[in-house]
């Protein structure tokens, strides 16, 4: 794919505004100061569209991916050494360095509970519900004690790359499939099927379909990216909005404006990751590092104080995590481009 993108840029900001958005759901045990609750009357906090902005992009590149990746197989490998080592490192920190520091338990006896290695085994395999440590409890209050809440949208991302793996392998991306998933999406997030794995990844399916789809009509270039067109989606956001739609409607006109932003070559490209990729690492290590920031505050940081904080130290630890693990693990087989699973028509 050319370099000339600002996905990089793109994947850095939402991964900072999931940070601030959980400041304030940290520091106050309360979603009604986020900027976007107030904006949207309640439909969305920031932070999940940040969550969006991932699924898009990810939609888009993992499609990318797909067909440049020689081995299907190797495809699979690609993304677990996307995911799984720097996940590892993040769960071995979590129970290893921040579960001693923030538990009421004697050390022996927080090492001695089964809790701490089942913590380690359940999110290890993205059984993510299992995400409390023995006697930490970071404030009082109803997620005082979670430990790392972003990894809920781990599972659901895997089993949107499986959707991929097995439509490739059976030839099934032509561009009506990838519309009939965007359409399931959307009808997920109108009837709200978030609650369990696959519900959640289901609601997810309408922002990773809705990259999919831009992917397969990618070139169509200027005729698709044209400013006009991003005009109508911009206007189709906002009126979601009073319309009180605006999670139905970001599949469908948020997700061309990431791709529009994404791709623009009227926009200058932000070298945003020439200190390394650092999104996935702020995004699995940001809410950690935020309850530590209250735990040690007595409860009492604000929420300004929480993300100042918490904002450089994350981003500290995302680059020893990229430059230390996830690039190192990165799956570096080099072979020819297969041939397009999908038929030509549905470029």
């Amino acid at each position: 794919m050319e370099r000339h993108n600002n996905f990089d840029l793109l994947r850095l900001l939402a991964a900072l505004s999931v940070i601030f958005s959980h400041a304030f759901l940290l520091s106050e045990n309360s979603q009604d100061h986020d900027p976007l609750i107030l904006l949207t009357g309640g439909q969305a906090i920031l932070g999940l569209v940040g969550v969006f902005v991932f699924f898009t992009i990810s939609g888009y590149l993992i499609s990318q991916s797909f067909e440049a990746t020689a081995s299907p197989f190797g495809f699979l490998a690609k993304r677990a050494m996307r995911i799984f080592p720097g996940l590892f490192a993040c769960l071995i920190i979590c129970a290893f360095i921040i579960g001693p520091l923030a538990t009421s338990l004697p050390a022996g006896d927080y090492f001695a509970r089964q809790e701490t290695y089942l913590f380690l085994l359940h999110n290890a395999v993205l059984d993510v519900d299992y995400n409390r440590l023995p006697g930490v409890i970071f404030w009082p209050g109803n997620i005082g004690g979670i430990v790392n809440g972003p990894l809920w949208s781990l599972p659901c991302e895997a089993l949107l790359y499986l959707m991929l793996f097995v439509l490739g392998l059976c030839r099934l991306l032509a561009l009506p499939v990838v519309l009939l998933l965007l359409a399931v999406g959307v009808a997920a997030l109108w009837f709200d099927t978030a609650g369990t794995t696959f519900g959640s990844a289901l609601w997810l399916l309408g922002f990773f379909a809705a990259g999919m789809c831009l992917y397969r009509l990618r070139d169509l270039g200027p005729r698709l990216f044209a400013p006009r067109w991003a005009v109508l989606a911009l206007i189709g956001l906002a009126l979601s909005i009073p319309a009180r739609l605006f999670l139905a409607g970001f599949p469908l006109f948020g997700a061309y404006l990431v791709i529009y932003l994404a791709l623009n070559r009227r926009l200058p490209v932000v070298r945003a990751a020439r200190f390394g990729d650092l999104s996935f690492g702020l995004y699995i290590y940001g809410w950690p590092v935020e309850q530590c920031v209250v735990y040690f505050s007595g409860g009492t940081a604000p929420w300004w104080a929480v993300f100042l904080i918490a904002a450089p130290a994350t981003a500290a630890i995302a680059f020893l995590s990229w430059h230390l693990i996830e690039k190192r693990c990165r799956w570096r087989r080099r072979a020819a481009p297969r041939r397009v699973l999908a038929p030509a028509a549905a470029d």
